[in-house]
């Protein structure tokens, strides 16, 4: 039995985590090292290497395994290792963030063993990032409105690539967007605050791709992101100041158009259950979404 050693990812862990993220592609968000490491704390994730895959364990109130990064005869033989390894653990065999194609080669290597709970929450959005350039067409219409009507209230506005020359502005605006925004009083909001400052702080080591909007001399809003795959690019964070009336759709855009051109699909992540961001992200009318779900073992079959 060898025995799995689990640790916190770190900056370090970078080359060996991206180089399997590149072999094994996937659309999810969640495939990538700065989101690995910029969300471990808050989710309290650890890795581990067997030599053969890449492990995430999650040991947060959900714990459980994320769908092993590797090859599809090294995934087939460790999913009944992860089993062992919970039982000796004394914790409940569960995988995270598992889409349907991986769900479809688990029953396929081992027929009527697992069951599958998705988790609508947890749907990555993915558009066609023409579509998110020209907004074009009578579904996009609206969008167009509120980048026309930006432009006529703002006429001294830019988009700018982020660089060593504005990442302190972002990093000043970011502040000041939590502190409008009560993030001190929500956990969530407060989480999800503390991943876009570090994103920031980490820009070059993350190798992240940015853009800003600057509105009468002042950054209005700012995104970051990079690429999953070879021909889709995700946005990890986006954040516009509410004073300015169509800062968010002129960022959405602005971004796309100078930075994702090269990508088919640009995925928007998930809505975490959050009513309003769901009817925004939809309103943008995706390509289609990532499932994912829960799996765990099916009652009838448990030993």
């Amino acid at each position: 039995m060898v025995e799995w050693k689990f640790r916190r990812p770190v900056l370090e862990d970078r080359e060996l985590i991206d180089t399997f993220f590149r072999k094994y592609p996937s659309r999810s968000c969640d495939r990538t090292f700065a989101n690995v490491l910029l969300w471990a704390r808050h989710y309290n994730v650890e890795f581990c290497f067997t030599g053969k895959v890449i492990l995430f364990r999650d040991n947060s109130d959900g714990y459980g395994f994320a769908w092993p990064v590797g090859g599809n005869g090294d995934v087939k033989e460790v999913i009944p290792e992860i089993e062992a390894y919970c039982e000796r653990e004394g914790k409940t065999f569960l995988l995270y963030g598992v889409t349907p194609e991986q769900f479809a080669l688990l029953e396929e290597w081992y027929p009527g063993r697992y069951q599958i709970s998705y988790e609508r929450d947890w749907a990555d959005y993915v558009y066609e990032s023409e579509k998110l350039c020209t907004l074009s067409g009578k579904k996009l219409h609206g969008k167009r409105n509120h980048i026309n009507k930006f432009k006529a209230m703002f006429q001294d506005w830019s988009y700018e690539k982020l660089t060593d020359d504005n990442l302190e502005e972002c990093f000043q605006m970011a502040l000041a967007w939590r502190n409008e925004n009560g993030c001190e009083d929500d956990e969530e909001k407060n989480s999800e605050m503390c991943v876009t400052l570090n994103s920031l702080r980490l820009f070059r080591e993350l190798s992240l791709t940015g853009g800003a909007l600057r509105v009468n001399g002042k950054i209005a809003a700012f995104t970051i992101g990079e690429p999953i795959n070879e021909d889709t690019f995700v946005v990890h964070i986006e954040k516009a100041f509410a004073d300015v009336p169509g800062a968010y759709p002129m960022i959405n855009q602005q971004f796309v158009q100078h930075e994702c051109t090269g990508y088919r699909y640009v995925n928007r992540e998930d809505d975490v259950g959050q009513e309003g961001l769901r009817k925004a992200k939809l309103s943008y009318k995706p390509a289609f979404l990532v499932e994912k779900g829960i799996v765990t073992i099916k009652q009838e079959v448990s030993e």
